[in-house]
């Protein structure tokens, strides 16, 4: 569905008065599409009633979904909407009762909670509230991509916390669309390569290590697939990996790209990919100083790394990376 045909939707929505009801209930039985849908009305939604851009508040909402699934302090979210506010951040630092939904005695207490849908309640379980309460919170430092920024280092006071949620918010803006699951693997199947679980196996150069990654050998310039939707977060030298290229998907995992040849034209930081586009070639560049070739056979090393908010670690990319070969060939 078109965002002209959602704005259509949900403008026929606020001029009867009538809120998205119960769409934070239930949503286990739903299909990913109709999870996309009903996600995607809220954003339009909010964003008709506030001017906050609707992949603003898609980004920093799949920023925090994340968030949700790698903090064992936050809980999954019950509705469509996963921006979490705390009980003492809602209701008010000094309000005796932690789950109230009063919107006045809320704001009496300087607690942040408002009604988003008109029902004379501001409930942090309810998508609305919780995205109208966001967006309010957006829409006081600009709708501009610096204050975007501006509001987001307010909201998190971390760097990369700041760039991921932007990040997303640019790729939702080029594809216009939530529908963005789709991965390819890194190499076009027909060109020959082969490849192992090399994740954990040590590594001496440089230091004693552990491999981050998983190791594809290939022949020199066999192009080089991004994996995901996503953002060039970095690209250019480093001694351990070469040419390499870091790309940021809408799971907040970064994808590394190494011991690449050279980049594909075009291809920069902030540039917005899509699994199969090509972003580079395979070589054999690195454990040396820029430039340095042919220590080692030519091969890509693809590399997983989480972000939880706080800080991030890598993991096993081997078993993705079989997902993804059999998708592409099925495809094929």
């Amino acid at each position: 569905m078109t965002i002209a045909k959602y704005i259509l939707i949900i403008t026929c929505f606020i001029l009867v008065s009538s809120p998205l009801a119960g769409l934070a209930k239930e949503t286990n039985d739903l299909s990913t599409e109709d999870m996309y849908e009903n996600r995607m009305a809220l954003y339009v939604k909010t964003e008709a009633i506030t001017n906050v851009p609707w992949y603003y508040l898609a980004a920093v909402d799949t920023f925090e979904r994340g968030l949700r699934r790698s903090q064992k302090d936050r809980p999954n979210e019950d509705g469509f909407i996963a921006i979490y506010f705390s009980e003492e951040e809602w209701s008010g630092a000094t309000n005796p009762n932690r789950q109230d939904t009063n919107p006045t005695s809320i704001q009496f207490f300087d607690g942040v909670g408002l009604d988003g849908n008109g029902d004379g309640k501001a409930d942090r379980e309810d998508d609305e509230d919780v995205l109208y309460t966001f967006a309010h919170y957006l829409e006081g430092y600009g709708v501009t991509e610096t204050d975007f920024k501006i509001a987001l280092w307010e909201r998190y006071n971390r760097v990369q916390s700041v760039n991921i949620p932007f990040g997303h918010a640019k790729v939702y803006q080029q594809f216009n669309s939530l529908d963005l699951d789709d991965h390819s693997f890194p190499m076009p199947h027909h060109h020959n390569y082969s490849y192992n679980n090399t994740w954990g196996d040590r590594r001496g150069w440089g230091g004693r290590r552990i491999h981050e990654g998983t190791d594809i050998f290939a022949n020199y310039n066999v192009p080089i697939l991004a994996t995901a939707y996503g953002i060039v977060e970095i690209k250019g030298w480093n001694k351990f990996g070469g040419w390499r290229i870091g790309i940021r998907d809408l799971n907040n995992v970064y994808h590394y790209y190494a011991h690449l040849s050279g980049f594909e034209k075009g291809i920069a930081k902030g540039k917005v990919v899509a699994p199969g586009d090509v972003i580079g070639y395979c070589g054999s560049s690195g454990y040396g100083k820029p430039g340095t070739q042919g220590k080692f056979p030519p091969h890509l090393h693809y590399g997983m790394y989480r972000d939880n908010g706080y800080t991030e670690w890598s993991f096993d990319p081997y078993p993705s990376l079989k997902s993804w070969e059999r998708e592409s060939r099925r495809n094929r």
